[in-house]
């Protein structure tokens, strides 16, 4: 995907692949666009990936500061909302159209839309590798009782498990 060579094939790949189809918008939580904490001190900070970043899409970055829209190549245009999960959720859905929006993290992010019930597949690869405290994606929700069951899961090639869990009703 990114030019360093042949690249994986299998059920890893399949899955990565499918995760990427079908994409018309993002939404990120602020740790995921980039270290700075509080207000803006410039423009300067553009994210984590140069100047393409990989989604080709607009990206709606949750944040508690507002900052000018940033288009950067391949299409990539940030929009910063400071209206909540809800507002960015609205706004990305309309700039997607028929398409879908992906959630792209962090855990933070994540846990607010599983508790507002908002997920409606969420994509797990879970792989053995002890990385420390970090925040926990699960603790403190009851996901049965959000309504979500586990739908398909399947072993990866490189010792990982893949677990897709829907939103039912």
């Amino acid at each position: 995907m990114h030019g360093a060579g042949e690249g994986e094939t299998g059920v890893d790949d399949d899955f990565c692949a499918r995760g990427f189809d079908n994409i018309g918008a993002w939404i990120l939580g602020r740790n995921m666009f980039g270290p700075v904490r509080g207000p803006w001190p410039d423009d300067n900070w553009r994210g984590w990936w140069g100047e393409e970043p990989p989604y080709h899409t607009p990206v709606f970055v949750l944040t508690h500061h507002a900052r000018a829209p940033l288009s950067m190549k391949g299409g990539t245009e940030f929009r910063f909302v400071t209206e909540g999960i809800e507002a960015a959720l609205v706004q990305a859905k309309a700039a997607a159209g028929e398409k879908d929006v992906r959630l792209g993290g962090g855990v933070a992010t994540i846990r607010q839309y599983l508790r507002a019930r908002l997920v409606d597949e969420l994509h797990l690869a879970i792989s053995p590798v002890v990385l420390g405290q970090g925040e926990h994606l699960f603790g403190g929700l009851d996901l049965r009782a959000l309504g979500y069951v586990c739908t398909k899961h399947a072993a990866g090639g490189r010792a990982a498990a893949h677990v897709i869990l829907q939103k039912q009703g």
